[in-house]
This record gives C-alpha cells, sequence and structure tokens, in this order.
C-alpha cells in the first residue's frame, strides 16, 4: 500500500525499466555514430558533429507536438509511440552509404528520443512527492546515464571490426524492447489539471526553463564532447576501444545517484551544479592535455561525478517553479536543452576538432562548463537569493486552471 510519501512504487520502476531499456540503445549508438560516419561514410570530425546535431535539433522541433500528445492521449502513448519510431530508424542506419540519409534517420531517431523522454521525465514529475523531486529525478537519471553507460559496451562487443549492420539493428532492438515495456507504465497520474486553452502556436519553450535549461546545456555540450571523441581518441592513444571507459563513467555515476540520492536536495542547486561543471571541466582539460591511457581512466570518472550532479538540482528547480498544468510543457522545455548543449557540443565544437584537432575540442568543452558556472552562480542562483540547502520556491496555481479528473490506470 503506497503512502503520499512513498517515491519508489511499483508505475515508479516501470517508467524506469523502460527508460533505461530505451538508453540501452541511445549507448550503443554511442561508439558506432563517430565509427560508421567516419569509417564507412568518410564524413570527418566534422560530419560527425553533423550526425549529433541533426539528432538534436529534430528532437528541438518535435518537442511542442510532443507535449501536445503527452497531454491530449496520454504519457504512455508517447512512449510506445518514441521507441518504436527511434526503433525504426535505428534499424535500417546500419544499411546506408549516404551520409545525408544517415542523417535523415539521426533525425528521426531525435524524434524518437524526445518522445519516450519528455513523457517519461513528466511521468515521474507527476509521481513524485512535491518535495521528492530531485530525489526522484537522481534516481530516473540511474535508467537514462546507466542505459548510456552499459550500451557503448554491448555496442563495441558486437561492432569488432566492421559489423555495422548487426549493431545497429542490436540497437533497434533495446529500443523496441523500451516500447512494449512502456506499455506497462501509467496514462495518467489524476487528478490531472488541464491548462486553459490559447490561440496560436505554443510556444516553444517554457520561461520557467530557461535558467535551468542553458546551465544544463552548456553542461551536457561538454559531455557531448567527450561522448563524441573519446572513441577516436582511445584510438590514437594506443587503445582498442573506448567501451571500458563508458562503463566507468556509469559506474562512477549510478552509484553516486543511488548513494547520494538526497545529496541534491541537501546541497541546494547551487552547489550541486557548481560540483557538476567543475569536475566536468576537470575531466576535459586532463583530457587535452595528457595523451595517455591513465588519462583516459581518470578522466571517465571525474565525469561520472560531474555528471551524476549536474540534472537532478536543475530538473527539480524547474518542476517547481510551474503549477500542474504546465508541468509537461516545463520539462519538454527543460530537456530540449539536452538536444540544445549536444548540438553545439557536437556541431561547434566538431568543427573546432576538424580543424585544431580532437585535445583542443575537449577544451572547448571546458569553456561551456566556465559559461554554465557563470549562469548558474550569477543569473539562475545568485548568492543574494540563494536559498539554506533542500529549501525551494512552491510551485505556483494559475487562477484560471481547472482540476480534470482521470480515472487511474
Amino acid at each position: 500500500m503506497s503512502t503520499p510519501d512513498r517515491l519508489v512504487t511499483r508505475p515508479f520502476l516501470a517508467v524506469a525499466a523502460a527508460t533505461a531499456a530505451f538508453f540501452v540503445y541511445v549507448g550503443v549508438l554511442v561508439p558506432l555514430v563517430p565509427r560508421f560516419v567516419e569509417d564507412e561514410l568518410g564524413g570527418g570530425e566534422f560530419g560527425v558533429g553533423l550526425a549529433i546535431a541533426a539528432f538534436a535539433l529534430s528532437a528541438i522541433a518535435a518537442r511542442p507536438l510532443i507535449t501536445r500528445l503527452a497531454d491530449q492521449y496520454g504519457r504512455r502513448a508517447v512512449m510506445v509511440a518514441g521507441g518504436l519510431t527511434a526503433g525504426a530508424a535505428g534499424s535500417v542506419a546500419g544499411l546506408t552509404n549516404s551520409l545525408p540519409v544517415f542523417l535523415a534517420l539521426r533525425g528521426l531517431t531525435g524524434v524518437g528520443e524526445a518522445a519516450l523522454f519528455v513523457a517519461a521525465a513528466t511521468l515521474i514529475a507527476d509521481l513524485a512527492p512535491p518535495h521528492r523531486r530531485a530525489e526522484a529525478a537522481s534516481y530516473f537519471s540511474v535508467a537514462v546515464f546507466g542505459g548510456i553507460g552499459v550500451g557503448p559496451v554491448f555496442g563495441e562487443a558486437i561492432l569488432g571490426d566492421d559489423r555495422f549492420v548487426l549493431a545497429f539493428a542490436t540497437a533497434a532492438g533495446f529500443a523496441v524492447l523500451a516500447a512494449l515495456m512502456s506499455t506497462m507504465v501509467p496514462d495518467r497520474v489524476g487528478p490531472v489539471v488541464a491548462a486553459p486553452r490559447r490561440e496560436g502556436r505554443a510556444r516553444l519553450i517554457h520561461p520557467a526553463a530557461i535558467g535551468p535549461g542553458l546551465v544544463l546545456g552548456s553542461g551536457i555540450a561538454a559531455f557531448a564532447v567527450f561522448s563524441a571523441f573519446l572513441p577516436d581518441h582511445a584510438r590514437d592513444v594506443g587503445l582498442s576501444g573506448s567501451g571500458p571507459f563508458f562503463a566507468v563513467y556509469s559506474i562512477v555515476c549510478v552509484v553516486l545517484r543511488i548513494a547520494g540520492a538526497r545529496l541534491p536536495e541537501r546541497l541546494g542547486p547551487r552547489r550541486s551544479v557548481t560540483i557538476a561543471l567543475v569536475t566536468v571541466a576537470v575531466a576535459l582539460t586532463l583530457l587535452a592535455g595528457v595523451a595517455q591511457p591513465w588519462a583516459l581512466w581518470v578522466s571517465a570518472a571525474t565525469i561520472g561525478v560531474g555528471m551524476a550532479f549536474l540534472y537532478p538540482s536543475l530538473m527539480a528547480m524547474t518542476v517547481d517553479r510551474v503549477a500542474p498544468h504546465e508541468r509537461a510543457a516545463a520539462v519538454s522545455s527543460f530537456t530540449m536543452f539536452f538536444e540544445i548543449g549536444s548540438a553545439v557540443g557536437g556541431l561547434a565544437l566538431g568543427g573546432v576538432a576538424e580543424l585544431a584537432g580532437k585535445r583542443v575540442g575537449f577544451l572547448g568543452g571546458v569553456i561551456m562548463c566556465a559559461a554554465g558556472l557563470y549562469l548558474m552562480r550569477t543569473y539562475v542562483v545568485p548568492r543574494a537569493s540563494a536559498t539554506a540547502p533542500g529549501s525551494r520556491p512552491e510551485p505556483t496555481m494559475r487562477p484560471d486552471a481547472v482540476f480534470v479528473p482521470v480515472a487511474g490506470d
């Protein structure tokens, strides 16, 4: 029997499990895409950046529609559709010999990822008690980053020297599995608050998500540099692959997210995000400065520390700023900065790496961390307005909101 303060419930675990399966799919693609673009399609580092950007920009463009569909048809339907869409794109990606076609398939994958992730993250916020949302985000992100960490190990093991078709098809299988698992998540968590109708186009970004999202995007841009260029950088220093480094990153991140799930609420967003961005910057500086295998091991572990602290506080801050009927829009806008950060890190810093080398590209990630740290500490949560660790403003409710009871599943 659940209580109002209980966090880890059967629906919560169902959402997390489906998300984990999907992000294994995403993780399998991490080492595949750079090698496929460079070795099979001849796209170079800039082509790798284009592949990341195509994924990200498509996910961004689809988000307003995804938000409306999640509110109109429920979270479960959108998660199922997202998994199937990404699986369909991934199943044929390894068969193409054209970079433009591959970029189009990456765009379709981005739409599927956005649909599943937005619906899942909104469901987690719906399910979490208000005072435990940062903790909920920590546990939920174990599924995300755990999948991204485990996936590359599968990807490189299946790929071998050149089994791209098999590797992409295996990845697609995880996306389809996620869609099947999504049939077991709640459709909605009632009562649901319906927003009043507005004329005109839906806004692309909810205002409550802009500040936290920009900070998140800065950190994700830095991480995109790490994930995009580490596979080839590992080979440059004489190693056979990068899978073990992603596994180390994932283990560190997951352990901290589980063992320290309540730390973000105790430390507060200002301290948590400062820890995140400083440690990611240190890891990328080490990659740029030391081309030795030991530096990759240390950097992978340090990146894991940083990414463990980046997301939970910022997610909780965004959700706490809005009324329930705006939650899907706010979560959609906030998570969109994952793609914005990936596009910047992949396209802009991919161009830098193409011109000046991967190690200079890693330093570009350091600059992104510095920008995010400045935004966080100067504008998003300045020292003068920083509250005590663990305290957050109460969500606001618009006077014209209407409660619409929905039968539970």
